[in-house]
C-alpha cells in the first residue's frame, strides 16, 4: 500500500522510515512520556510498535503518519488515524517527541488528519481516545474543538475519555 504524503504549512506527513525515524521514535517510546499510550518500551518493543503502525495502513487502509518538520527535516513523532482491534472508536492519535513538544506540531498535523478522515475517507465521526489522566492530550483535543462524548473502560488502556472531533 502506498501511504499518502500530506503537507501542511510546516510539516510533511509521510511513511515511517526506519533509517531516519526509528532512533528518535525508540528514544521517545523509551521515555515516560509514552505512559499513556503503551510505553515506556524497550528498543525491540518500540520496533514492533513502529511495525504495527505501518501494518495498520495495510490492514485498515489508513493509519498514522511520521511527521517531519519541513524547515529542519527532523522527525517530530507520529500523528494520524488509528483503530486497532479492541479499540473503542476510530481516532486521531498523536505522539510528539519531547524536543518538538509545545510547538503546535501535534495540533497542526491533527487538524490535517481530521480533514483527511472526513473529506478523503468519508468518515461520519472522528474521535480521540485519551487516558483520563493524560492532561496534555485532553488540552490538545479541546484546543482542536473536540468535545467530551463519554468515558469508557478500555480493555487495553483502562478508563479512557472519548472526545468527538467536529468537522472543520
Amino acid at each position: 500500500m502506498q501511504i499518502p504524503v500530506i503537507e501542511t504549512e510546516r510539516l510533511i506527513m509521510r511513511e515511517f522510515r526506519e533509517e531516519t525515524d526509528f532512533e528518535p521514535y525508540a528514544q521517545f517510546y523509551g521515555s515516560d512520556l509514552t505512559r499513556y499510550y503503551g510505553g515506556p518500551l524497550d528498543r525491540s518493543s518500540a520496533w514492533r510498535a513502529a511495525a504495527a503502525m505501518m501494518g495498520h495502513w495495510v490492514i485498515r487502509g489508513y493509519g498514522a503518519w511520521a511527521v517531519e518538520e519541513k524547515s529542519t527535516g527532523d522527525f517530530c513523532g507520529i500523528v494520524g488515524l488509528w483503530f486497532p482491534e479492541g479499540w473503542p472508536e476510530r481516532e486521531i492519535t498523536w505522539g510528539i517527541v519531547e524536543q518538538k513538544q509545545g510547538l503546535g506540531i501535534a495540533a497542526e498535523a491533527a487538524v490535517r488528519a481530521r480533514s483527511y478522515a472526513y473529506e478523503t475517507l468519508g468518515w461520519t465521526s472522528v474521535y480521540s481516545c485519551i487516558s483520563v489522566d493524560n492532561d496534555p492530550s485532553i488540552r490538545l483535543a479541546e484546543k482542536l474543538g473536540a468535545t467530551l462524548d463519554r468515558e469508557v473502560e478500555s480493555n487495553v488502556r483502562g478508563k479512557v475519555l472519548i472526545y468527538l472531533h467536529a468537522r472543520d
